[in-house]
């Protein structure tokens, strides 16, 4: 047995260091995605308001979704800085400065003061610090994925990294959560001071989770390519002239999931709300159960993973994205509740969770160690970018320019035939080694 192969069986043997690193991984990417997603919900309920109050209401969403989208713009540079260190010194390290940044930016947002109270200078510092929150975020995922799939058992790493995923609908429950209580507050006093809470609260979080990712060690993956003295000298590059053609295809494979999750939790809050004029509670609420579904079938999905491959999941997803795309507003034209709320559960674990799940796993699978960390993160970021952050915008948008929710659907289910494509033409890697 190789020294390699002695590390991994110790660090798979060992159920405690396992657990915690998985521990750490998903209690860290459940902070950072709280904190990037409390901004989604503030910018459809509030930020249109305070930040950008002198527009036409259409005008004020669509200005507070474009500074949503600026986070997801700022997302493959994160990817880049920190994939490009994580692949040269190390994925602990790198966790550690993404909390930093992202829970930094999260606290000084819910400090800021108005558009009515500085003038032009609010919107700019907002959107300075959802940038900071960005280039956090596009760090994070990486590291978290790669801190799991690659110190643990082989023949479980869809599950496992399934399991960093939970962090997503973990961070979307607890900031949701925060938002319903404090929307309970009468309109002036959360338009004054409530909507600040979530953002606030997320120092608390942050030190929390700091004091559990200190306490990790570096993957055995990274620690042999350090031994062996492989370490790429320039990741990024390496990744774009020699692995180009994996970079494109992880691309492809994010494009429909990260659109279809910030339409359901960020165009939908605007459109139940301003266009159907139902109450903010009922949308909030369909994301809070759809988001407690995600706990139980992603993990799901991962270890089904684990047992059929990663790329039937992914064709199943994908499809299933394309064919759920126009039912999606005929449900939320209904304006029943429980009709939204079971439907919106439901939709979200076809669209998003069946592609999400076994993504962590997926993707990084496609490329080798030494570059792992930065082709992993610059294809998921540079995708969260395209059809990520500026899908609640091209909703609002398309809703605004054709009158109808037509045009969204037929968007939808482009980014799912991309994502199809991109499936077939990658190959399986669930049973490969790392």
């Amino acid at each position: 047995m190789s020294a390699t192969e002695a590390v991994d069986a110790a660090v798979s043997k060992d159920g405690a260091s396992i657990e915690k690193i998985v521990f750490a991984s998903v209690l860290g990417t459940t902070v950072e995605w709280y904190d990037f997603l409390a901004y989604g919900t503030a910018a459809a309920l509030v930020f249109n308001q305070l930040f950008f109050p002198n527009y036409d209401p259409l005008v004020g969403t669509l200005a507070a979704f474009g500074s949503y989208a600026v986070g997801f713009v700022a997302r493959p540079l994160g990817g880049v800085i920190f994939g490009h260190f994580g692949d040269k010194l190390g994925r602990k390290a790198m966790l550690t400065m993404t909390m930093i940044i992202m829970g930094g930016g999260t606290f000084l947002i819910g400090c800021l003061p108005t558009y009515e109270q500085i003038g032009v200078l609010a919107p700019i510092l907002l959107l300075i610090l959802r940038m900071a929150q960005g280039i956090g975020i596009g760090g994070e995922w990486g590291g978290a994925t790669l801190m799991v799939i690659e110190s643990g058992d082989p023949r479980r790493r869809g599950f496992l990294g399934s399991l960093v995923q939970v962090g997503f609908p973990l961070g979307m429950v607890c900031a949701t959560m925060v938002f319903l209580v404090v929307s309970q507050l009468p309109e002036a006093q959360f338009m004054s001071w409530g909507w600040r809470i979530p953002f606030l609260l997320s120092v608390i979080l942050v030190g929390v989770g700091m004091f559990v990712r200190l306490r990790l060690t570096e993957t055995p993956k990274f620690a042999a390519v350090q031994e062996h003295g492989e370490v790429a000298k320039a990741p990024i590059i390496e990744v774009l002239s020699k692995d180009f053609r994996n970079f494109v295809i992880a691309v492809g494979l994010k494009v429909s999931e990260v659109a279809w999750v910030y339409v359901l939790t960020g165009f939908l809050v605007y459109y139940v709300t301003s266009r159907l004029g139902l109450p903010k509670t009922v949308i909030l609420n369909s994301v809070l159960y759809a988001a407690l579904l995600e706990l139980i079938t992603l993990p799901l999905f991962g270890l089904l993973s684990d047992h059929v491959g990663r790329k039937p999941l992914y064709i199943a997803g994908a499809i299933l994205s394309m064919i759920a795309a126009f039912p999606l507003f005929t449900v939320m034209e209904t304006k029943d509740p429980t009709t939204i709320a079971v439907s919106m559960a439901i939709i979200m674990s076809i669209t998003h969770g069946l592609m999400f799940s076994p993504q962590a796993s997926f993707v990084p699978e496609l490329f080798g160690t030494r570059v792992r960390y930065s082709g992993a993160s610059l294809g998921v970021q540079v995708a969260a970018a395209i059809s990520g952050g500026f899908a609640p915008m091209i909703a609002t948008g398309l809703l605004a320019y054709f009158g109808s929710t037509h045009a969204i659907s037929w968007y939808l289910v482009a980014l799912g035939a991309i994502t199809l494509v991109a499936t077939l033409a990658s190959r399986e890697t669930a049973f490969s080694d790392l």
